[in-house]
């Protein structure tokens, strides 16, 4: 492993994790690389590089922020994919796995390819003639004030039926914990290959969340009388109002990379992450709750509500 390049959250201090890194890879005489936007937030030893270039020249991404750019890091490498480590820096995390104190025997433990790789699926996506991917989901949300997101669903190239709600969620087996969660969709085992589209508020048409087969083909087409939509990948808007269009989306397996040291843990801890979500207490009351020995690898910070 040469060279590492490393995908910074875009507004929070990343001084300290990138220091850890960087006096590692003095140490080990790896290279790290940046996107050269970034160039400004490193040190001179990292070497900025093109966005576009960044995955390519990397044997592996360093994600150092939340699940927002942990998702950031795999759309990068979905046309080569790399194995992406998350490094804690956000609220909640569900992809993230390492905690920064926890980082130089991460690294060390990534150098000597002591991990296993978790894969995880896209949605390969044509929104209105561009070309989208997605990891966790795409959603059509309605404007404030501009009535409701109005789309007819195709699967295969039949029709379904129409829908008729604040916004229309479709996701991956790792986006059904996100946006379709919070909608009312099923959680769904990352295990399994499915999409699942959750329609959120659906005032009529179709009010169920429906679960496809990751073989078939959706299409979504806003209605003439459809509310000004926004529509957001793994909740980027890309675009802000769109009133007529199509979506066509495609599942597409093992399109990331996720690095897992203790794939046992990590799940017990989004269990808990989980059951926090559906808890109406404070984060002090939160810890309370909490078992003496699960108390302490929580921070304030991850037992916050998310924002």
């Amino acid at each position: 492993m040469a060279g590492l390049g490393l995908v910074l959250h875009p507004t929070r201090d990343v001084t300290e994790v990138v220091g850890i890194i960087e006096r590692w890879a003095t140490r080990n005489r790896k290279s790290l690389l940046v996107r050269a936007e970034d160039r400004h937030r490193v040190p001179a030893t990292v070497e900025p590089v093109p966005e576009a270039e960044l995955a390519t020249r990397a044997d592996a991404l360093i994600s150092i922020g939340g699940d927002g750019t942990m998702l950031g890091a795999l759309r990068s490498a979905v046309r080569d994919p790399k194995p992406v480590l998350g490094v804690h820096l956000g609220r909640l995390g569900f992809l993230v796995e390492v905690a920064p104190p926890e980082l130089p025997e991460a690294l060390s433990r990534l150098l000597a390819k002591d991990f296993t790789v978790e894969s995880h699926a896209c949605l390969a996506c044509d929104v209105c003639g561009d070309d989208v991917v997605a990891f966790n989901d795409i959603a059509l949300i309605r404007q404030p004030g501009s009535g409701f997101v109005t789309a007819t669903l195709a699967v295969d190239g039949q029709r379904y039926g129409y829908y008729r709600c604040d916004a229309l969620v479709i996701s991956t087996p790792t986006g059904s914990t996100a946006y379709s969660y919070a909608a009312g969709g099923p959680l769904v085992s990352p295990a399994t290959h499915a999409v699942v589209v959750t329609p959120s508020a659906p005032m009529s048409g179709i009010s169920r969340p429906l679960v496809l087969s990751p073989e078939e083909t959706i299409r979504l087409e806003l209605r003439p009388h459809s509310a000004s939509v926004a529509v957001e990948m793994d909740g980027v808007v890309i675009n802000d109002a769109a009133t007529e269009g199509t979506v066509d989306i495609r599942y597409r397996p093992d399109a990331g990379q996720v690095v897992r040291f203790d794939p046992v843990r990590y799940q017990e801890r989004n269990q808990l992450k989980l059951s926090l979500l559906d808890l109406p207490f404070l984060p002090d009351q939160l810890r309370e709750l909490l078992p003496e020995e699960l108390r302490q690898p929580y921070t304030q910070r991850e037992l916050d509500p998310p924002c």
